[in-house]
C-alpha cells in the first residue's frame, strides 16, 4: 500500500467523472446465514441488512451484524444487542455525506461503546458480554470488537483479514501491560498448594478478559472501548464470518473457511459450528454467522447489431478505434481491484480515540458530552485530554468535551482514581 504522506494531483477529468457517479455505484447484494448451538442461553445476535439513514434529499441504507456472547447471565448481551446501535448512530453528526459518515464511525463507535457500557451499570446488574459489531456501508466493513468472539474476512480475491482483537489475557500481553499499570492483578485460580490451573484472570472478579461491556463488580481497568478496524473491499466481495470462542477454541480460520466452501450462508454457518463441535463437543454456547457480501448481478448485455460492410477502404483506415477512446490518464488513476485498509487503532484511552484530529471537524458538538451526548452548560464540559501526559501540548479548553460523569468514568478506566465496581453492593 502506498505511504499516506504521498499523494499524486488527480486529473480534473477523473474528479468530474468521479462526481458524476458518485450517486451511481452500485452496492453489494449481502446475504447471510446463522447457527447456533445452547448451552447456557447467553449468546444472542443483531441481523440488519436494511438499515436506513437519511443523505441529502433521499435516503440510503446500510446493514449491521452483532454477536453478543454474555457471561455470569444474559443481561448485559440483551441490554447491549438492543441498545448499542442506536448509542453509535446518535455519536455521528446529521447531514454527512457517505465518505463522511464512513469517516465518522470509528470515533461514533468508541462513544456508542462506551455509554452502553455506562447505562448498562445504571441497571445494577452484574453480568458481562463480549460483543463483535459490524456495519457494512457500500463495499467498506467496518468492525468493532471487546472480548473473544472473533471476525475474519476472506477477500473473493484471495486473502484472509482479520478484523477483530482477540482480549483474553493469556494471549494480550500488551492488555495485560495495561491492567497491571491501571492497579489490576493479573493471575491463575490457586488450586491450593502453589498449584494454579485455567487461563490468566484479573482481580477482583476473576475476568479472564481485558475488554467487555458490563462486568460491573470487576474493576474498571476492564474497559467497554473497542478495537476497530475498518477496510475496503474490493468490487470482488467476499466472506465475513462472526463467530463466538465456542467456534475458534475449536477451528482455525482457514479450517472454518475451508469446511464451508461452496454452502451457502446459512448451510455454511451450520456446516462451522458442526465441524466445532465434532472437535470440541458442546462446552459452550456456539454461534456462527456466515455472511457473503457479493457484487450485484447486472442483466446480460444485448447482442450488438450485426455490422454493416465497409464500401470504402479510406474510412476503414482512418477510423477512430475504440481503444484510442480510453484515456491513459484515466487507466492511470483506476483505483486497484484489491481490500484497503483504511482504519485500525486499539487504544484503551479515550483521550487517544476521541482526539482532535479527525476527518469530520464537526464529529462532536462544542457543549455536547462526547460519549453520552447530554448537553452542557458552557464551561461544565472536561476536555478529554484533562490530565494526560501527551508529548502535543494540549489546551483546557480544547474539545472534544465529556460531562463530569464520563470524566469520572475516564479516569476510573485509566487506573487515575479506586475504582468502585466491586464495592456495589448486588441487587
Amino acid at each position: 500500500m502506498s505511504s499516506r504522506g504521498q499523494y499524486q494531483p488527480v486529473p480534473l477529468s477523473v474528479l468530474l467523472k468521479r462526481e458524476s457517479s458518485n450517486e451511481k455505484i452500485e452496492k453489494p447484494e449481502i446475504v447471510h446465514g446463522l447457527a447456533s448451538q445452547s448451552k447456557k442461553g447467553e449468546d444472542f445476535t443483531l441481523l440488519k441488512t436494511e438499515c436506513q439513514r437519511t443523505m441529502g434529499n433521499g435516503v440510503t441504507t446500510f446493514s449491521v451484524f452483532g454477536l453478543f456472547d454474555g457471561h455470569n447471565g444474559s443481561a448485559a448481551a440483551i441490554y447491549t444487542k438492543e441498545n448499542l446501535l442506536n448509542n453509535v448512530l446518535n455519536a455521528i453528526p446529521t447531514d454527512l455525506n457517505t465518505d463522511e459518515w464512513v469517516a465518522a464511525l470509528p470515533r461514533a463507535l468508541v462513544s456508542g461503546f462506551v455509554k452502553t457500557d455506562k447505562h448498562f451499570h445504571k441497571i445494577g446488574k452484574k453480568s458481562g458480554t463480549t460483543v463483535t459489531f459490524v456495519i457494512i456501508e457500500g463495499w467498506v466493513i467496518t468492525v468493532a470488537s471487546v472480548g473473544d468472539s472473533q471476525c475474519i474476512f476472506d477477500s473473493a480475491n484471495g486473502g484472509i483479514y482479520y478484523l477483530s482483537a482477540d482480549h483474553r489475557l493469556d494471549c494480550n500481553e500488551e492488555e495485560r501491560e495495561r491492567i497491571t499499570a491501571s492497579g489490576g492483578d493479573i493471575g491463575r485460580l490457586n488450586a491450593g498448594c502453589g498449584t494454579e490451573i485455567g487461563p490468566l484472570r484479573c482481580w477482583p472478579g476473576g475476568l479472564c478478559l481485558s475488554r467487555s461491556i458490563g462486568d460491573r463488580d470487576v474493576g474498571e481497568f476492564i474497559v467497554p472501548v473497542p478495537y476497530i478496524k475498518q477496510i475496503k473491499m474490493s468490487k470482488a466481495g467476499g466472506r465475513m464470518i462472526i463467530s463466538s470462542d465456542g467456534v475458534w477454541d475449536a477451528l482455525s480460520a482457514e479450517a472454518a473457511l475451508d469446511c464451508c466452501r461452496g454452502m451457502p450462508p446459512e448451510a455454511a454457518a451450520a456446516q462451522i459450528v458442526k465441524e466445532a463441535l465434532q472437535a470440541n463437543g458442546l462446552r459452550d454456547d456456539t454461534t456462527c454467522i456466515v455472511i457473503d457480501i457479493l457484487p450485484q448481478e447486472k442483466p446480460a448485455a444485448p447482442s450488438p447489431p450485426p455490422k454493416k460492410p465497409v464500401k470504402h477502404l479510406l474510412m476503414s483506415l482512418f477510423r477512430k478505434k475504440p481503444s484510442e477512446s480510453f484515456s491513459y490518464k484515466d487507466k492511470e488513476y483506476m483505483e486497484p481491484d484489491v481490500v484497503e485498509e483504511l482504519f485500525e487503532e486499539g487504544s484503551a484511552l479515550l483521550s487517544e480515540r476521541l482526539n482532535t484530529k479527525y476527518p469530520v471537524c464537526n464529529m462532536f458538538k462544542l457543549f455536547m458530552c462526547a460519549v453520552c451526548q447530554i448537553e452542557m452548560k458552557p464551561g461544565e464540559g472536561i476536555s478529554v485530554h484533562a490530565g494526560t501526559s501527551s508529548l502535543v501540548k494540549v489546551c483546557p479548553w480544547d474539545g472534544p468535551f465529556l460531562c463530569s460523569s464520563c470524566q469520572e468514568k475516564k479516569e476510573a478506566m485509566e487506573g487515575k482514581r479506586p475504582s468502585d465496581r466491586h464495592c456495589i453492593d448486588s441487587d
